[in-house]
């Protein structure tokens, strides 16, 4: 995808933040420094290797960065950009709308695992 010839905004905004933990790595986020173990069981079912390359291609496009207090033991913690805080506010209102139409996709959801299993 050649992102500078792009014309649309969205197609810009997912090349950043595409795919299915980056949203969920920024959420967790929006409040502050995180370690990698918190960050993990607070995101959910990542396995460490996804979660180490999300943080990867996340520090690549200036979104997160990553702290090494150069400590015994190692400590390291993630945060967010001031760039990565603008990505985290335009999320904002689809997390609010997942929560106002929590209701309606999981039955939705629950109708297509039931056709899905029946076939």
């Amino acid at each position: 995808m050649n992102i500078g010839a792009s014309k649309c905004g969205l197609e810009i905004a997912l090349a950043v933040v595409g795919g299915k933990w980056k949203p969920l790595i920024l959420y967790h986020l929006r409040h502050g420094p995180q370690r990698f173990g918190d960050l993990r069981r607070l995101v959910g079912g990542i396995s460490e290797k996804v979660l180490v390359q999300q943080l990867r291609d996340l520090q690549e496009a200036d979104v997160v960065v990553r702290h090494d207090y150069q400590e015994v033991p190692p400590r390291v913690d993630y945060t967010v950009t001031p760039f990565g805080m603008t990505l985290v506010e335009a999320l904002m209102p689809l997390c609010q709308w997942g929560t106002q139409n929590r209701t309606r996709v999981s039955r939705r959801l629950e109708l297509t695992d039931t056709d899905v299993s029946a076939a």
